[in-house]
């Protein structure tokens, strides 16, 4: 199956003139793989000036009438290769623990921003980037990765341009804007699990009962109206034809536009109300899977499961993930989606402390601890403008993201 193209019905008929200008916007996706998951990581940016564009795109890009223009990259070329002196070994009392009045620790396969070890020797010359802990010994030293996390891999860059005005100005190097801040992170680092378990990770600042919190029905939207068209848009693009559809973690709408069509459409949520509000629903369910991760469905009951902004709610999420897997016919998808808004008393310890890429790691890790499942790929879209009439459009110039993981039953 063709992997979702998030600009299907944003894409203008040609290529922009190859110099910035008001109003032209240009999508940017980014294709690559791991050894665990396919990634498509795309963007929303103002046309560059030429001298932005990478030289191997710079050309596609000036011919006439093309809507799209693709190019493959060898490891190395849109991103510095891999070398060995940007990894280095540093003694564990040089890493800054304490931040904002948090006490943070080094945990394998997780980044941190640079300044967590200032000052400590043998850093890589340069300008301070992120990095990844790779390996922490028992006397406490630690090797950290200031490479890329793309460092290494074959790229292939997509560029479409797209009939809407994004926010912001023109990036100075086009390339760098589609591998910038995030691209890599929801990777594994040399197919070695990210510690994401050490502490408590599941601790929640409300630590009573859920049924309390979620008894009062709250029909709120979690996103923006264009990150739910983005939702709707990408789940129309996985479902197959009149599929029997679970929406995990359910309310009163289920982020299904009406060209999804789906035979049948099941809600399992927390609030009896909101649920009946959704008219998408054929069946209801009320059940907290923090206390019973059992689903009420015989095995092979579904063609696709959806789980739209809550998975970071979940306190046993592997748990509930083998169930969706048992309810999943075979080749049938479990699809993940979420954005960078939560409820923060009900949210994972964990969910706040990760970069927004590395979310996504931890969703693939859930995925990969639960077992059964093949195909998967994370997936994720931002830069897009904020709807005008939007609560934030005053203070926020972009959509809220969207990020999304999925795997089919083996």
């Amino acid at each position: 199956m063709a992997q979702p193209d998030p600009f299907a019905d944003l894409a203008a008929d040609k290529s922009p003139a190859p110099e910035a200008h008001a109003g032209c916007g240009l999508g940017t996706t980014l294709r690559w793989r791991s050894a665990e998951a396919a990634h498509i990581d795309s963007r929303v940016l103002s046309c560059p000036a030429a001298g932005a564009v990478p030289p191997g795109l710079r050309g596609l890009l000036e011919a006439e009438g093309a809507g799209s223009v693709i190019r493959a990259f060898h490891a190395g070329e849109l991103v510095p290769n891999w070398r060995a002196e940007r990894r280095v070994t540093i003694p564990g009392g040089f890493f800054r623990r304490t931040h904002r009045q948090l006490q943070i620790e080094p945990r394998v396969g997780r980044f941190y921003p640079a300044p967590f070890l200032a000052g400590a020797p043998g850093l890589p010359p340069g300008p301070p980037t992120a990095f990844r802990v790779t390996s922490i010994a028992p006397d406490g030293q630690i090797t950290v990765d200031f490479n890329h996390p793309l460092a290494g891999l074959p790229l292939e860059l997509q560029l479409r341009a797209l009939n809407l005005a994004p926010p912001g100005e023109a990036p100075a190097d086009l390339g760098r804007a589609a591998v910038t801040n995030g691209p890599g992170m929801q990777a594994r680092w040399r197919e070695q699990p990210t510690d994401f378990s050490a502490g408590d990770p599941y601790a929640r600042a409300d630590s009573g009962p859920d049924a309390d919190f979620y008894a009062a029905p709250r029909m709120v939207q979690h996103v923006d109206a264009a990150a739910r068209a983005r939702v709707a848009h990408l789940y129309r693009s996985l479902l197959p034809a009149g599929a029997d559809v679970l929406d995990l973690m359910s309310s009163w709408t289920s982020h299904l536009d009406e060209e999804a069509q789906p035979r049948r459409v099941a809600g399992l949520g927390m609030n009896a109300e909101e649920l009946a509000a959704n008219p998408m629903l054929d069946e209801r369910v009320v059940q907290d899977l923090n206390l019973e991760t059992r689903l009420p469905w015989p095995d092979g009951r579904f063609d696709t499961v959806l789980c739209t902004v809550s998975v970071e709610y979940l306190v046993r999420p592997v748990e509930v993930f083998r169930e969706v897997r048992r309810v999943l016919r075979p080749g049938g998808r479990f699809v993940v989606s979420f954005s960078n808004r939560w409820f923060p008393p009900k949210a994972i310890a964990l969910w706040a402390e990760l970069h927004e890429f590395e979310r996504m790691g931890l969703v693939l890790d859930f995925f990969l601890r639960a077992g059964g499942f093949e195909g998967l790929t994370t997936w994720s879209l931002r830069g897009l403008p904020r709807p005008p009439g939007d609560q934030y459009a005053g203070l926020l110039a972009t959509s809220d993201p969207v990020f999304a993981v999925w795997g089919q039953a083996a």
